[in-house]
């Protein structure tokens, strides 16, 4: 057995990412209701938290599609959609959620510096 290393990455948008695709599968229960509202607060939160874990991770290309769910779920700005592409659009953002969640992986910071040796 070997010296345990210490790693280098952490997948810190995993947790996020997966809570996000979570509250985007069961908001479909409520997609027609007035409850919706805190789906749509749940979900343009955790986007803009993953995009500052694909920002560290400097995995910026995840910002284009992570960008637009922030926009279309936002609560305060409503961008009123419905019908079947809307139901469609409620899939395709929990799977990038949970591609982004997996795939992100943010450098760890060391304690003493910089956090690159």
């Amino acid at each position: 057995m070997g010296t345990p290393v210490a790693p280098t990455f952490s997948r810190s948008a995993l947790a996020p990412g997966l809570l996000g695709a979570m509250a985007l599968l069961g908001g479909l229960a409520l997609l027609e209701s007035p409850g919706y509202i805190v789906i749509r607060y749940a979900v343009s939160i955790l986007a803009l938290i993953v995009c500052v874990f694909a920002w560290q991770a400097r995995s910026w290309w995840w910002l284009l599609l992570l960008g637009p769910i922030a926009v279309l779920w936002n609560p305060v700005f409503v961008i009123d959609l419905h019908g079947q592409g809307w139901v469609s659009a409620q899939f395709a953002a929990a799977l990038v959620f949970i591609l982004v969640g997996v795939l992100t992986k943010v450098p760890v910071q060391r304690a003493g510096g910089a956090g690159v040796d």
